[in-house]
């Protein structure tokens, strides 16, 4: 019998989930309408299950978008994860968010044999979180965060064509104009691009330990001031 898997991805404004079979898709809920995972999350996947006359306890086990990404969002993401492999005592398989979106990507577009992809997730201003792959998934730069500049990749696009997407993509827009540069539009990512990735794991075993593990959050979370809430330097300048 092929495993039954619960997909969560939560790594940016998108809450999705996916319920597969084996490698194939049997559902998927999601929105993208804002970063409202914590109200949407929970629902989207008691509706899953409701719908395909399932409980929790029949899954076999819950995969969740593991980051970089948004670091509100991969919390929310692991803890509902977590929770339902305690309470259903199943494994917790880990699948790389940027990995994820470039087999979703390959999977949509008809792409040269020797081209690389460049998922990229926005973080603050011009800097992104992004790695590159080959069109099989086979990791060829490691994840970072990258400021875009007009040299930003420039040695891997002397040589390749690089496609570019995800929501940081359009950073690369107006910055990026070497010819072998490629930014679609129209990509989207989503729970049921993670469902090779995660079914390669539970066939190797690869699960997680559900207590410890994290998400790769990439960089520390730093948190601003609420707006109208008074800061210490706030209060000095208005003395001023």
């Amino acid at each position: 019998m092929y495993p039954l898997i619960l997909h969560i991805e939560t790594s940016t404004e998108l809450c999705s989930v996916a319920l597969s079979r084996g490698s194939s898709c049997l559902a998927v809920k999601e929105s993208a309408e804002g970063r409202n995972h914590a109200a949407l999350l929970t629902l989207f996947i008691d509706d899953l299950l409701k719908t395909n006359r399932l409980t929790v306890r029949q899954l076999d086990a819950v995969a969740v978008s593991s980051g970089p990404g948004s670091y509100t969002g991969l919390r929310i993401g692991l803890s509902t994860a977590k929770g339902l492999c305690y309470g259903a005592n199943i494994p917790l398989i880990a699948v790389s968010t940027l990995q994820a979106m470039s087999m979703g990507f390959a999977r949509q577009y008809d792409l040269p044999s020797d081209s690389l992809l460049c998922p990229m997730i926005d973080a603050r201003r011009m800097e992104v979180y992004t790695a590159l792959y080959d069109k099989d998934g086979r990791q060829m730069e490691k994840v970072s965060a990258e400021i875009i500049t007009e040299q930003s990749f420039a040695s891997w696009l002397d040589r390749y064509s690089v496609y570019f997407f995800g929501n940081g993509a359009a950073k690369c827009r107006a910055t990026l104009k070497h010819p072998n540069a490629v930014i679609p539009e129209g990509f989207a990512h989503s729970a049921r691009y993670m469902i090779q990735l995660a079914l390669q794991a539970f066939n190797e075993k690869r699960f997680e330990d559900t207590a410890y593990f994290e998400p790769f959050y990439l960089k520390d979370f730093i948190a601003g001031p609420k707006k109208g809430v008074a800061t210490p330097e706030s209060k000095k300048n208005q003395k001023k």
